[in-house]
């Protein structure tokens, strides 16, 4: 796949701010502070264009990022920040669900965890809300570089039977490297011939 567009077509925080088109959508969910920004840049081969920040917590509404004028990565705030307030995390919550649950051009789901650890019970709540919705989902492990080789075996057994995932839904990536890179865009382009 070549990125020859990239435009951040809409900012929303409810279903009528969504974008009018009916292009495939594909769903960015994580923990705050789990590489989603840096996942977008290295998949459009930008360097800044979704901003990263070492506060978590920043981003509070769904982004809209028009692909190639043929799809749109759509960013989620991240969940599971404690400094953010309990209110907030409920409007996060419902803001998610809403999309959810109403969005027919939703096509695919990017769930991104950190490589480093065990996958947290916000992930694990996560990981079985979007199953309920029976959306395909691919776990993407970020930070992937930054776990050395004779640990990786640990990790994935520990990242697969705490989400209880199978081998072909599991991704290990890195925005450094770009390793996992060609492999996402193989399932965009898959889930664009649909």
């Amino acid at each position: 796949m070549k990125i020859e567009s990239v435009e951040l077509k809409n900012i929303a925080v409810r279903e009528i701010q969504y974008p009018s088109e009916t292009l495939p959508e594909f769903l960015l969910v994580g923990r705050s502070n789990v590489g989603k920004s840096s996942f977008i840049n290295a998949l459009i081969c930008r360097k800044n264009f979704a901003r990263t920040s070492s506060k978590p917590g920043k981003t509070q509404t769904l982004n809209f990022y028009l692909i190639n004028e043929q799809f749109f990565l759509v960013d989620v705030p991240g969940y599971g920040y404690s400094k953010l307030s309990k209110e907030n995390d409920r409007k996060i919550g419902l803001m998610i669900e809403e999309y959810l649950k109403k969005r027919e051009n939703l096509t695919h789901v990017f769930m991104l965890i950190d490589y480093r650890h065990k996958p947290t019970e916000d992930d694990i709540l996560m990981y079985n809300f979007l199953k309920y919705y029976d959306i395909p989902i691919t776990i993407i492990a970020t930070k992937f570089d930054k776990i050395g080789a004779s640990s990786r075996t640990k990790q994935d057994k520990l990242i697969k039977e705490t989400l209880k995932i199978n081998e072909n839904d599991f991704v290990h990536f890195s925005a450094t490297t770009k390793k996992g890179r060609e492999v996402v865009y193989r399932i965009i382009e898959d889930s664009l011939k649909k």
